[in-house]
């Protein structure tokens, strides 16, 4: 074989595995587009969740057969949970997401699970979720309030789109402890009632739990979020959501109160809860 058909081959080798990665991110795109609006799946709605992170830790090889605990301790990945799906036949990115949302809904809306990882060879696909350990040395629930209170203000502070929205720089929120404490509560009854929703057990919702907190305000909206271990991270994947985002953005909200909640028996390990207010 001449030196001209041998770069033409690896052309067309580059090409053809250029092609099957913009695939693999098309349906991580597809993944978290789903995720962001509110879905029903197994006779339940779920609730607006944040995309979740790209790891290559966890794109895998397809068709490889073993144990998943030992595929990841073996790239490294300290994980808490991991969940596997294969598939076999979907031609592109379009046609696995079909099956995805068909077959395996309640896995892509499993608020654990924060990163993905997705693999193809042909028209076989392996996806990988999984929540790793817990790795940030966290304060008390109202330090690190005031640290998602920080980050968000530094988002207001900037104009973005929020999906479809665009929103101006907005003021500073400033802090309230009464919806810190409604925070709190809500992040712990979560966390130790292994749930994740804007309604909490028995019927309440955010405007509910801050009214009964004693915040007289007259305007309420909430973020939650969980298995993230900094306030960072979370207001990161808020601002990623258009529904989360545009809470946040919000130029009638002048007050936040935020916390977390951590239950080891819990499938997410830790719950987050911001809620925003205006008097």
């Amino acid at each position: 074989m001449g030196i001209r058909s041998c770069l033409a081959g690896l052309a067309a080798l580059l090409c053809s595995l250029g092609a099957a990665a913009v695939e693999e991110a098309q349906l991580v795109e597809s993944i978290n587009l789903y995720r962001s609006e509110v879905q029903r799946c197994a006779q339940q709605a779920s609730e607006e969740l944040p995309p979740l992170a790209t790891d290559p830790r966890l794109v895998l090889p397809v068709g490889r057969a073993g144990d998943l605990q030992q595929a990841m301790s073996a790239a490294g990945y300290p994980m808490v949970n991991v969940q596997a799906i294969s598939l076999s036949g979907p031609r592109d990115a379009a046609a696995a997401m079909k099956v995805l949302q068909e077959s395996f809904c309640q896995v892509l809306l499993d608020p654990q699970f924060v990163d993905v990882g997705v693999s193809r060879q042909d028209r076989d696909w392996r996806i990988v979720l999984a929540r790793p350990l817990l790795t940030a040395g966290l304060g008390d629930w109202q330090a690190e309030g005031q640290k998602v209170l920080e980050q968000v203000n530094v988002a207001r502070g900037q104009a973005r789109q929020c999906g479809r929205q665009a929103f101006a720089a907005a003021t500073p929120l400033t802090w309230n402890a009464t919806l810190g404490s409604a925070a709190q509560t809500h992040s712990r009854a979560m966390a130790n009632g292994n749930f994740f929703a804007h309604q909490d057990r028995d019927g309440r919702t955010p405007g509910d739990r801050a009214e009964l907190a004693g915040y007289g305000g007259q305007r309420v909206g909430e973020n939650i979020a969980a298995g993230l271990d900094s306030a960072g991270k979370v207001v990161e994947g808020w601002l990623a959501s258009p529904g989360h985002c545009a809470n946040l953005m919000n130029p009638q909200f002048s007050e936040l109160g935020a916390a977390y909640a951590n239950d080891p028996k819990s499938d997410a390990g830790i719950y987050w809860t911001a809620l925003f207010g205006a008097p």
